[in-house]
C-alpha cells in the first residue's frame, strides 16, 4: 500500500496511526504499574497465609477480583469511574473538545495523555522518513512504541517491567532472523548485541556496587539494553550508552543545581537508555 505513496503521504499516514497507537500506550502506561503492584501483593498475601501465623485458619471464600489488564475495564474517569464514552476517546482532539476534564463529573484529566498521542504520531512520522515501506519500517515502530511505554513507565515508577523488557529483546532476536531493521544486524550480531547490551550495565552495576556500597541502577536497565543491542547490534551499544549517559548527566546537574534537587535522590536511567536508542535506531 505504502509503494503507491509518496515520502510525505506516508509520513502522515503513519503518523495518524502513531495517535492511535498512542492513545493504548497511555493505557499501558498506566495500568502495567498497578498490574505489577497487584501481582506482587497477592504473592506476598500468599507467602503470608503458607507462613504467617493464620496459615491454618479457615480462608474465607471471596468473589473473584474483576479482571485488570491493558484490555480490561473499558477506559473510565479515574474519578468518578464512568466509562468514557467512544465519542470521546479521539486521540488528542477530545482531550481539547472536553477542555481537558471528564465529561461526566468535570474532573481534571492531566495533559500528559494527549503528549504521550501526539509525541508518538510525531515519532511514527519520523520512522516513517527514516526507513523503507517494508518489514523494517513495521519493527521501528514497534520497537518505537515499546520505548515510549518504557520510558513513560520507568519515569513515573522507577520500574522495567519484564513484561515489556523481555518481549522487546526475544522478538528483536528472532526480528534478527526474519526481518531486521538495519542491514547489518544479523544474529550473530543481535546477539552479540543483547549480550553486549546487558553486560556492559551488569558490569558498571557491580563495580559501583563494589567500590560504593550502593546499587546504582536496577536490572531492568540491563534487560532494555539488551533488548536495543539484539534489533540494533553489537555497534550500537557503546553510542546509545555514552547518549544516555552524557543526556541524563546533564538532566541530573540541572536538577541539582537550578531545582534544588537532592544528590542522593535517584534518576531513572530507562528513559534516557530509550531516548537514546531511538536516535540511533533512527539516525545511526
Amino acid at each position: 500500500m505504502f509503494a503507491a505513496l509518496s515520502l510525505p503521504e506516508t509520513a502522515l499516514i503513519v503518523g495518524l496511526a502513531g495517535l492511535l497507537v498512542g492513545s493504548f500506550l497511555n493505557v499501558v502506561i498506566h495500568r502495567v504499574p498497578i498490574m505489577l503492584e497487584r501481582d506482587w501483593a497477592a504473592q506476598c498475601a500468599e507467602i503470608a497465609r503458607e507462613h504467617g501465623d493464620t496459615a491454618h485458619e479457615p480462608v474465607a471464600e471471596t468473589a473473584p477480583a474483576p479482571a485488570f489488564n491493558v484490555i480490561e475495564p473499558r477506559s473510565h474517569c479515574p474519578q468518578c469511574r464512568t466509562p468514557i464514552a467512544a465519542r470521546h476517546l479521539v486521540p488528542v482532539v477530545s482531550w481539547f473538545v472536553l477542555r481537558g476534564a471528564c465529561a461526566h463529573c468535570g474532573a481534571k484529566i492531566g495533559a500528559r495523555y494527549p503528549l504521550v498521542e501526539f509525541a508518538t504520531a510525531i515519532a511514527f512520522a519520523i520512522v516513517a522518513t527514516q526507513f523503507p515501506t517494508d518489514a523494517s519500517l513495521l519493527g521501528a515502530l514497534l520497537v518505537t512504541g515499546f520505548l515510549i511505554a518504557l520510558a513513560m513507565i520507568d519515569f513515573d515508577t522507577q520500574y522495567l517491567p519484564d513484561q515489556l523488557t523481555l518481549p522487546l529483546l526475544w522478538v528483536g532476536l528472532a526480528a534478527s532472523v526474519f526481518a531486521p531493521i538495519k542491514e547489518n544486524v544479523d544474529p550473530t550480531q543481535a546477539i552479540l548485541g543483547a549480550l553486549a547490551g546487558y553486560l556492559s550495565l551488569w558490569s558498571v552495576y557491580h563495580a559501583f556496587r563494589l567500590l560504593t556500597g550502593k546499587e546504582g541502577m536496577g536490572y531492568g536497565d540491563f534487560k532494555l539494553l539488551a533488548a536495543l543491542g539484539a534489533w540494533l547490534g553489537a555497534a550500537a551499544v557503546l553510542p546509545i550508552v555514552l547518549i544516555a549517559a552524557v543526556a541524563g548527566s546533564i538532566v541530573g546537574l540541572i536538577g541539582i543545581f537550578a531545582f534544588g534537587r537532592g544528590r542522593e535522590v535517584p534518576i531513572a536511567f530507562g528513559p534516557y537508555l530509550a531516548a537514546a536508542g531511538w536516535l540511533v535506531m533512527v539516525f545511526g
